[in-house]
């Protein structure tokens, strides 16, 4: 009585049962949750670590949302605790590959062949999804569903697509793509030295590739061979068990030390020219893949910013320095909201990129502006999240040692920084500065 007596000195307490009585059991539960809830002195509820800053999530339809979840959800679970294991030993979780299958996420762009036929904007938000936990593993995914998928839907035959796509799609077969060499890298579109020749029936391959992606386990590798008669670059399917094909590990990797890179020898390798990529005739039919994979780069780019901004908020939340949480100190913030200020416009540019892309208005330049900027800008990221962790921030236990290492192969493949600001460069002037 004594208690009731002191709070009807402060409120109505009539008018506080009236109100408490028109609550519902829901609404009960709350507040007697928060009435027991005991907070520490000076201490408030945290907003929650969330990059999306500008709410773009909200752009999406309520099945997009789900699918975008689901894929969340399954890399919280299911991969991040052991993907600083595999990281570590330069192996990849195969186990995971049968827990994919479930989400139905390959070929997403792809109509028909049991592909999914969703926007570029979910293959988008996939690519992010996943990167934001692990960039090793969202390469797997671009290199497989991409470039592999992508050059057998773009440039194959019909009866190409129906003997590889459906398989794929399930994640029964497994694609890597074979462009990069060890002494041509930026130079492919006229300096390929993998030679391909017609005899007979069959083409005769011959040359090395290098970095190539799922290439030790793969089902089928797309190459990328100049005709010695016509000089133009065709593609063809290679199968692992051709004869004159070796796939060899490439070990001692710094970045995307998962991903399973290989160096490949085609020594007088004999593929049908049933396996030739029909409609690959030109490096004018590879670009248009590079074209349509870019903009998956730069997505990838924005996952490993999240990532990393995400881990490194939730880091200095927690870490206490001279009494306080790091995170309440003016040195961090400014880290913090630099590293938000970039990932939110990596975000907003990947965003309408895609928009483009599924209007049908994407040009080369614009999927190398995304990749420039946002390689560029997610470098800046990791280094930032690294530094607001200290000494920790090198450790593979807090994650961004991970993204920091990610991040310069992201930096590299699918066009340097260079060759894209060429790119771009020549479409704003008007003047090609690419050495003939």
């Amino acid at each position: 009585m004594e208690q009731l007596a002191k709070i009807n000195q402060q409120i109505d307490l009539s008018e506080a049962m009236k109100t408490l009585g028109a609550l519902d059991e829901r609404q009960l539960k709350g507040l007697m949750k928060m009435l027991k809830t005991k907070r520490k002195k000076g201490k408030s509820d945290l907003p929650p670590i969330d990059g999306d800053f500008y709410d773009l999530d909200l752009k999406l339809t309520e099945e997009q949302r789900k699918l975008q979840m689901d894929v969340r959800n399954f890399m919280e679970d299911e991969v991040r605790p052991l993907v600083n294991d595999h990281w570590n030993r330069a192996e990849f979780p195969f186990e995971i590959i049968e827990k994919f299958k479930k989400l139905n996420i390959t070929g997403v762009p792809y109509e028909g062949y049991g592909c999914p036929n969703l926007p570029f904007l979910m293959e988008g938000i996939i690519a992010q999804e996943i990167a934001r936990v692990d960039v090793s593993i969202s390469t797997f995914f671009g290199v497989h569903s991409g470039l592999a998928m992508g050059s057998i839907y773009l440039c194959g035959s019909e009866e190409q697509k129906q003997e590889w796509l459906p398989e794929m799609q399930k994640l029964e077969k497994i694609g890597a793509f074979g462009l990069t060499e060890p002494n041509v890298g930026s130079g492919v579109a006229g300096g390929l030295e993998t030679t391909c020749k017609l005899d007979g029936e069959n083409w005769i391959l011959n040359g090395q590739k290098k970095w190539i992606g799922n290439a030790t386990f793969a089902d089928v590798i797309v190459i990328w061979a100049r005709d010695e008669d016509s000089n133009q670059v065709k593609g063809f399917l290679v199968r692992k068990e051709n004869p004159g094909f070796k796939a060899e590990k490439m070990k001692d990797k710094m970045a995307l030390r998962i991903v399973q890179n290989a160096l490949i020898t085609l020594e007088n390798c004999k593929i049908p020219e049933s396996d030739r990529l029909q409609k690959a005739n030109s490096f004018k039919d590879t670009a248009k893949v590079l074209r349509m994979t870019r903009a998956g780069v730069a997505w990838q780019a924005v996952g490993c910013a999240r990532g990393a901004y995400e881990s490194a908020l939730k880091y200095t939340r927690k870490r206490e320095q001279f009494g306080r949480p790091i995170a309440s100190y003016q040195l961090i913030q400014d880290h913090l909201v630099e590293m938000l200020s970039n990932l939110t416009a990596m975000q907003t540019l990947v965003f309408r990129l895609s928009e483009m892309q599924d209007a049908g208005l994407l040009s080369d330049e614009h999927a190398s502006l995304a990749k420039v900027f946002c390689s560029m800008r997610t470098r800046d990221v990791v280094s930032r999240a690294r530094e607001v962790m200290g000494g920790n921030g090198i450790l593979l236990e807090y994650d961004v040692a991970r993204f920091v290492a990610d991040a310069e192969a992201i930096y590299s493949y699918e066009g340097t920084k260079e060759i894209n600001s060429l790119i771009v460069g020549r479409a704003i002037t008007g003047h090609s500065a690419f050495v003939s």
